[in-house]
């Protein structure tokens, strides 16, 4: 039995039937929809981490394996181990290594959660050090998924009190036509707004007539009943 599937026999041995249509449905697996195709087998993401924990230290080419895998929950297995990897990684050489292959591999980061779970903790932390190029650089991807993956990533940067790169990466997607950019962006938006209020009012007077109505409710989400109303006022006009 190889590696991955040791791996992929003991999250098999912890998934819940009976979890599949929720996520599936949760998660728009069906025909049109962002999901589209992919397969659940009904594993919580605690059950997922402690499993994770355990492979951390396996070859690339296994969590390459994992990643490549049809199933939602192997490939979030990947990527929780990922994340726990780089944080257990003290030197740049090792860190850049887990960097370069989860940039190589965004092609089957594609859900939502898959990038939640995993680019703050790997790409925010390294470009919050290393510079944000490749963040920019995935922003103009044609890819919703990386273009999530850029805005996302700055979740990091603002939780150390570093704004432009979200504010920039939130402008340049005011125009976005999907409803889960739209909440990314209000998202980091609002996270802005819990350290520097006035950033936040700053982008809000400027851009709150081009927002789409989703952005703009995630972004005034922690304003006060008044300032809400406020922005909610000129969305209307």
């Amino acid at each position: 039995m190889t590696s991955t599937e040791f791996w992929q026999n003991q999250l098999r041995a912890v998934a819940n039937p009976d979890k599949v249509k929720i996520l599936s449905s949760f998660f728009k697996t069906g025909k049109g929809e962002y999901g589209e195709g992919d397969i659940f087998i009904g594993i919580t993401v605690p059950q997922n981490r402690k499993i994770a924990r355990e492979h951390i230290m396996e070859p690339f080419s296994v969590f390459s394996e994992m990643l490549s895998s049809h199933v939602h929950e192997f490939r979030l297995a990947a990527l929780l181990a990922l994340v726990l990897r780089f944080k257990k990684c003290k030197d740049d050489t090792s860190r850049a290594e887990i960097v370069r292959f989860y940039l190589s591999h965004t092609s089957h980061i594609n859900n939502w959660d898959l990038v939640d779970q995993s680019c703050p903790y790997i790409l925010g932390e390294w470009t919050l050090f290393h510079g944000d190029q490749c963040l920019h650089t995935l922003s103009h991807s044609n890819n919703m998924w990386e273009q999530r993956i850029s805005i996302v990533s700055t979740l990091m940067h603002i939780r150390n009190g570093r704004f432009l790169t979200a504010i920039t990466l939130a402008e340049r997607f005011l125009p976005h036509s999907h409803d889960l950019m739209h909440k990314a962006s209000g998202w980091m938006l609002r996270e802005v707004g819990k350290r520097d209020i006035q950033a936040l009012l700053s982008f809000l007077d400027l851009h709150t007539p081009h927002m789409a109505r989703t952005t703009l409710r995630y972004a005034i989400e922690r304003l006060s009943p008044t300032l809400r109303s406020h922005y909610l006022s000129i969305k209307k006009v």
